[in-house]
């Protein structure tokens, strides 16, 4: 069977798109957290980070379906948006990116708050006496320090929102050139009988999961 290739591309770049901008929201986000997190004790700690570790262990169904009721539109985030934009969120590429920053988020968070765990506090001490701002301390001290994770974070953010599945279905459905990835495009393709179409999908996923971890892998390793 030959392969249409404007229906393989299409899930292509909605893929990179989608775990590009997610990746990128996952990076801040998971970075402002983690340098907050790893400087603090406070009571409740234990707590807050069970939470927000929660989307690693629970299934992507049960995160699609708490999204859904969250954000659908007979919720009153749903229908604020709606009401602003004049359109839903699920169902769009935009609830997509959404599922893609709630899954990735707590692999990217915890490999980024082991790393300014490891900062010496003592030099970032030191460069407060010096007269630095909180900025200037992150910006030359904490960030070039726990650059590593920070990259890795990231690197990992990107290839776990690349393969998101399931709450990606839940949230955003599976709608061709509108909100088909290609992990849910493999599942039709298969379902369908389009193997040719589906090993094509299945090569992309891994050559790009592969330039990932072999990214994260080298920039560790400098």
């Amino acid at each position: 069977m030959a392969i249409d290739w404007n229906d393989f591309f299409a899930p292509v770049w909605l893929s990179l798109k989608v775990s590009l901008i997610g990746s990128i929201l996952v990076f801040v986000l998971a970075a402002a957290t983690a340098r907050w997190m790893a400087k603090r004790r406070f009571m409740g700690k234990s707590l807050l980070e069970t939470v927000l570790l929660l989307p690693l262990v629970l299934p992507p169904t049960v995160i699609g379906f708490l999204l859904l009721m969250l954000l659908g539109r007979r919720s009153w985030i749903g229908e604020a948006y709606e009401w602003f934009v004049d359109s839903p969120i699920v169902f769009s590429w935009i609830a997509a990116v959404i599922a893609a920053v709630v899954i990735a988020f707590p692999l990217a968070y915890r490999t980024m708050k082991a790393g300014f765990e490891d900062v010496d506090p003592e030099l970032e001490k030191a460069a407060r006496v010096l007269g630095a701002n909180e900025w200037q301390v992150f910006r030359y001290v904490t960030a070039p320090l726990a650059s590593r994770s920070l990259v890795a974070g990231f690197i990992l953010g990107f290839a776990r929102a690349l393969g998101e599945f399931g709450a990606t279905l839940m949230i955003a459905g599976n709608i061709p050139h509108r909100t088909q990835t290609i992990p849910t495009a493999i599942y039709v393709a298969i379902d369908g009988g389009k193997q040719d179409l589906a090993w094509a999908w299945c090569i992309a996923m891994v050559l790009l999961s592969f330039v990932m971890l072999l990214l994260a892998n080298g920039y560790s390793k400098r």
